[in-house]
């Protein structure tokens, strides 16, 4: 049996997951592109596989058409966006995803970020990196209101870690969750115009359409700030860039973007912190991620 990975550093970390496809028979091929793959790379190098461990890519109709031997897709993540999963459905392709892999490594990241935006810290270090000494004024995470969009496993627990701080808590979801915490829920209008602090932990919107645009984010009071690891559409980038260079926004903290590798305009804001989709990328986090997913993939091809 043969798998294709097509995530960019699976088995990087730890070798076990790869160990425990060569102790079940399975070989495999790794990304060679060293980034996120396209539909006709994808094609090229699953053409005659019986599985694929999957990242982001699009595994769309059109390239499961392509892919006649394909048994088995076992996402290494949470979201299933990037998967055609009627099509899948349609074909016998069995789909498997990690949902609890990434939890705490990506809740953790949005608390980094939060308390990054607040004190500025990422900017004093790209002040001091060139020569300049300025002590800039940031402000508390305590008592700050913070609005919770898309309220999953990952946004509870970013509820759960912020909790300690004093802060105020209200989800928005369009199903209503189960919170142990003194947390509350409103609708998208209302939390946007409550919260201090917007932390998007959404999946992928259909037909791409964004969650926060140009007329949700004119709901934000001045100065308010904006975190999104969720996926790359559910911001529109550019009212979101217009909002960051008229001060409507203090600053943003994006993980995910519309096109990536980035190398956009919010490179050129100092209000803006980047990263490059690592959300889960916590070794303990990205070590049990590819385990789940060879183990995911095993029981698919073997059941």
């Amino acid at each position: 049996m043969k798998t294709v990975i097509t995530t960019t550093s699976f088995g990087t970390y730890d070798p076990a997951p790869l160990d425990h496809l060569d102790k079940a028979g399975i070989s495999y091929t790794l990304n060679p592109h060293g980034r996120k793959v396209s539909a006709d790379e994808v094609v090229a190098l699953a053409a005659d596989a019986d599985g694929i461990i999957a990242g982001t890519e699009s595994l769309s109709a059109a390239v499961l058409d392509k892919l006649p031997g394909l048994k088995v897709i076992s996402r290494c993540g949470v979201g299933m966006d990037s998967v055609d999963l009627d099509a899948a459905a349609g074909r016998g392709i069995r789909v498997f995803n990690t949902p609890e892999g990434p939890t705490l490594a990506v809740a953790e990241l949005a608390v980094a970020l939060i308390l990054d935006l607040l004190r500025m810290v990422s900017a004093m270090d790209r002040n001091l990196r060139q020569g300049i000494w300025k002590k800039q004024m940031g402000s508390l995470l305590t008592g700050k209101k913070i609005g919770i969009i898309g309220f999953g496993r990952i946004g509870k627990k970013v509820a759960e870690l912020l909790e300690p701080f004093s802060v105020e808590l209200m989800y928005c979801d369009v199903v209503p969750q189960t919170c142990t915490l003194s947390c509350g829920r409103k609708g998208l209008e209302e939390i946007l115009g409550w919260a201090d602090i917007i932390c998007l932990h959404l999946s992928a919107q259909p037909e791409c359409r964004p969650v926060i645009g140009a007329e949700e984010l004119a709901l934000l009071d001045h100065g308010a700030w904006l975190v999104n690891l969720s996926r790359g559409g559910v911001v529109d980038e550019e009212a979101l860039y217009r909002a960051l260079t008229t001060d409507r926004l203090a600053g943003a903290a994006l993980d995910v973007f519309e096109q990536e590798p980035y190398a956009g305009q919010f490179t050129e804001l100092p209000n803006v912190i980047l990263t490059p989709h690592v959300g889960s990328y916590a070794r303990e986090a990205r070590i049990a991620m590819e385990m789940q997913a060879v183990e995911n993939l095993i029981k698919g091809l073997t059941a």
